[in-house]
């Protein structure tokens, strides 16, 4: 008997579009798009599968490996006298297979 390969078709779902929050346009994150690499500000809940995941759905490319960094929020001083701080911000290095392109300034 000849078995029937089924693929699961990908849908998105509200929490897909949260956990992209929005692109990181850096000195960093253009030159790692030179090699096929995109940096995304995720959601401080998200995990690599959540990122893998919300990629291949919003965009089409499954990517080959996902690095997640945390950036702490610093203490700042505003006009010499009151302090605050920055917000914290989770970071996703996403490596993209190599021929496949992600252009995110050009809706821009």
């Amino acid at each position: 008997m000849a078995e029937k390969k089924v693929e699961k078709k990908l849908v998105a779902t509200a929490n897909t579009y949260d956990v992209l929050r929005r692109p990181v346009i850096s000195e960093k994150a253009a030159k790692l798009s030179e090699n096929n690499g995109v940096v995304f500000e995720v959601a401080m809940s998200a995990t690599k599968e959540d990122v893998a995941k919300a990629v291949e759905v919003l965009f089409g490319i499954k990517p080959t490996k996902i690095n997640i960094v945390i950036t702490k929020g610093k203490t700042k001083t505003f006009r010499g006298r009151n302090t605050g701080t920055q917000r914290s911000v989770k970071k996703a290095y996403v490596s993209l297979p190599a021929g496949s392109e992600l252009d995110l300034s050009a809706n821009i």
